[in-house]
């Protein structure tokens, strides 16, 4: 059992029979009554969030949950099987746990795999991932106002706001967390 003074961001715990991770948290100790614990949450499965007050000395209850690195393999067209890289036990995992992240992937990169009650229900993409542009539009000269981009269709499926000198054929880093282009990667 967790305490209020456990209480942290990244902190997993079940609330009515639901597993949350602790998105924000703020102690406050007001003038007259009791100290408290104001929260903010996100639900592991459905990704709702929930804002939630904890008096001192409350009791959490921890989450049955395990993470796991895992290699990705291969998408079957519904499933997305990964591999565990210390007992190379292979899972596969439904393309609705992983919705958007999916166009991140890469085959042999190392995820982390959350599984809650032995049932994996996210997963964490690295930081950054380096993918081709499949299709970009051509830029038009006269066309370079500050800032201006273009959408690139990446060799995953995933679209991407990039610069207008981008063309088809490089490879750029992208932020997973942001979804953002960074820089293009040099051969």
């Amino acid at each position: 059992m967790y305490n209020t003074s456990d209480i942290r961001n990244g902190l997993k715990v079940e609330i009515d029979g639901q597993a949350w991770v602790i998105t924000y948290f703020q102690f406050v100790k007001p003038g007259k009554g009791t100290a408290f614990t104001r929260t903010k949450m996100k639900n592991l499965i459905t990704g709702s969030t929930l804002e939630r007050t904890f008096r001192t000395g409350e009791k959490l209850e921890p989450a049955d949950v395990e993470e796991h690195d895992m290699q990705y393999l291969y998408n079957d067209g519904e499933d997305y099987h990964f591999m565990n890289t210390e007992t190379f036990e292979q899972i596969a995992i439904p393309a609705k746990v992983l919705g958007d992240d999916a166009l991140f992937l890469l085959e042999e990169s190392i995820v982390n795999v959350l599984f809650y009650k032995g049932r994996a229900v996210n997963i964490d993409l690295p930081n950054f991932v380096e993918l081709e542009v499949a299709y970009t539009e051509p830029a038009v000269k006269g066309n370079t106002a500050q800032g201006a981009t273009k959408n690139a269709e990446m060799s995953t499926g995933a679209t991407v706001q990039v610069p207008l000198f981008i063309e088809q054929g490089e490879t750029l880093k992208i932020d997973t967390r942001t979804r953002e282009y960074v820089e293009r990667v040099k051969k």
